[in-house]
Order: structure tokens, then C-alpha cells, then sequence
């Protein structure tokens, strides 16, 4: 299917993890509640300290404790983060226009981590994978323009995108990645042979008739 950017291709179960969400929110506001009063005993402590009405050992426990409820508050509000981050991830979004070339998902199915459930052709794009020699690929350049045929379809020009940083130990060929603008448009689709030329520039040579020259011997 076409798509668009944002839309929705699946939904997971989130009530777990809403009740998660809850579960945070709440320990969030009891660690908040528990900050209040260590923070209003602790200024109590300030204020009392130069009088002498609290020993040192008084003081700096109210100040620990400030200090602990704090680092209590910031743990249960990242661990609300946390939740919400997972909560936001119970959908799986089109991150481009594009369309759905593969799906690997199923209903009902239980997903694992990094796992693929969707393959997508952002914005319809397809590229020309090109194998050349060693020779050829140090000829080539990023920018370069090909011209690629497609057997019952024609050609369509591209431009060189990326060249392989390494050659086949076997074939010692590389790779080269050429952008196929509209090729969709055109009738291509992914996994269709293909091949091209690159056109490498032009350069001033003498010339003389043909007629001027004779074969002897």
C-alpha cells in the first residue's frame, strides 16, 4: 500500500503498559509529596541552625533527607519518561511517504525487539545497484550521470549516489548505488535486472574522414 508520513500500520496492546503509566504517575506524585516536606524541613533546619535550638547531627539529617527525597523524585520522573516512552512506541508509524514493499507482521502476533515488521520505499524511491571493476570504479564519481535499461520497460537516467568502500575478495568487483528519480512512475519495481552506462564526460580529439584512409596489406 501507499502511505503517508504519520500514518498508523499497526497498533500494539498498550494496557500494560497504561497501567504502568499509572503506576509512575503515581509513585511521581508520592515522591513530589515526600520532597515538600523534606524541603520545608530542611529551611526549618536553616533558619533554626544559628540558634542552636538543633544539634549539627539534626541539621544535616533534614538536609540528607532533602537531598534524598530529590534524588527519589528525579528517579520516579525518569522512570515516568520511561513508561511514556514505551507507551508512544505501542504504535508503529510510517516515518516517510512512501510504500509498503514487504510485511512481516501479523494480527495477533507478539513482536520481539528489532524486530521488522514493515519494509518501506521512502518517498517510492528505488535505486540502480551496479557491480564494476576495480578500473571502472576508480573512474566514477558521486554526481555522475548514468543512463540505465530496463528490459520491457526502457531506459531512465540517474545519478550516482555512493560507491562501495570495498571490492568482492572473490570477483574483485565493487558496488556503486545509483538514485532512480520516478522510477515507480516509470514501471520499475524492486528486483528487476538492469543495466547502464555511466556517461564519464567528453574531451576534444583530432578526427579525419574515413574516406581519407586506406587499408594496405
Amino acid at each position: 500500500e501507499t502511505v503517508r508520513k504519520g500514518q498508523v500500520l499497526a497498533v500494539f496492546d498498550s494496557k500494560p503498559v497504561l497501567a504502568e503509566v499509572a503506576q509512575s504517575k503515581a509513585t511521581l506524585a508520592e515522591a513530589e509529596a515526600s520532597l515538600e516536606e523534606a524541603r520545608l524541613n530542611a529551611n526549618r533546619a536553616r533558619e533554626i541552625a544559628p540558634t542552636g535550638a538543633l544539634s549539627k547531627q539534626m541539621v544535616v539529617q533534614y538536609l540528607t533527607a532533602e537531598k534524598t527525597a530529590k534524588a527519589k523524585m528525579e528517579s520516579a520522573k525518569a522512570l515516568l519518561d520511561t513508561q511514556l516512552l514505551r507507551l508512544s512506541h505501542t504504535q508503529v508509524i510510517a516515518m516517510d511517504d512512501g510504500v509498503i514493499s514487504s510485511r512481516t507482521a501479523t494480527l495477533g502476533a507478539v513482536a520481539g525487539p528489532e524486530q521488522e515488521l514493515f519494509r518501506l520505499i521512502r518517498q517510492k524511491r528505488l535505486e540502480w545497484r551496479a557491480e564494476v571493476t576495480a578500473a571502472e570504479m576508480a573512474q566514477l564519481k558521486p554526481g555522475a550521470e548514468a543512463l540505465v535499461s530496463v528490459p520491457n520497460v526502457g531506459q531512465v537516467k540517474g545519478k550516482l549516489r555512493h560507491l562501495a568502500p570495498s571490492l568482492d575478495t572473490q570477483s574483485r568487483n565493487g558496488l556503486v548505488y545509483v538514485d532512480l528519480p520516478n522510477a515507480a512512475e516509470l514501471g520499475l519495481r524492486a528486483g528487476m535486472f538492469a543495466q547502464g552506462e555511466f556517461n564519464l564526460g567528453s574531451k576534444s580529439a583530432w578526427t579525419i574522414p574515413q574516406a581519407a584512409l586506406s587499408l594496405r596489406e
